[in-house]
């Protein structure tokens, strides 16, 4: 399966980003509201500069405190993306979210942001494709 085809199931394909100087706690507070793992920081709205995700902010506040719900979510984001384009392939999007240990992936174009993947929707993905080879095999062997 395809990742474009990942992204024509979800049913809001809009990717919700926020600006680099966003404090941590409006960062948390969009996160909640919009119940969402994770937010693409983004300066222009379509070129991805990093990726906050709720482990990132929980991680540095049992590390620092509440004192780091007022830095800028640039401070805490993850820099390093890992990307895929809607022409991968889920199992190798699967792999790589898996061998890097992270559970959201932009999908870019032409360098620009047309999508969020999560390791759910590549995992459902894959359960539903499982499902229908299931069934037609079992079609082929019922004579059907």
């Amino acid at each position: 399966m395809l990742v474009s085809q990942i992204l024509k199931t979800k049913p809001d394909d809009k990717v919700v980003t926020a600006q680099p100087g966003l404090a941590i706690s409006e960062a948390a507070a969009m996160l909640a509201e919009k119940r969402i793992g994770t937010l693409v920081i983004s300066a222009d709205g379509k070129t991805p500069d990093g990726i906050l995700s709720e482990r990132d902010i929980v991680r540095e506040l049992g590390r620092a405190g509440a004192g780091c719900l007022e830095q800028a979510a640039e401070t805490l984001m993850t820099r390093k993306l890992v990307t895929c384009s809607r022409d991968d392939r889920s199992d190798a999007v699967l792999q790589k979210m898996t061998d890097g240990r992270f559970r959201h992936m932009p999908v870019l174009e032409d360098g620009e942001l047309v999508g969020l993947i999560s390791l759910g929707d590549v995992v459902k993905a894959q359960l539903q494709e499982l499902s229908m080879e299931k069934q037609a095999l079992e079609g082929m062997i019922m004579g059907h």
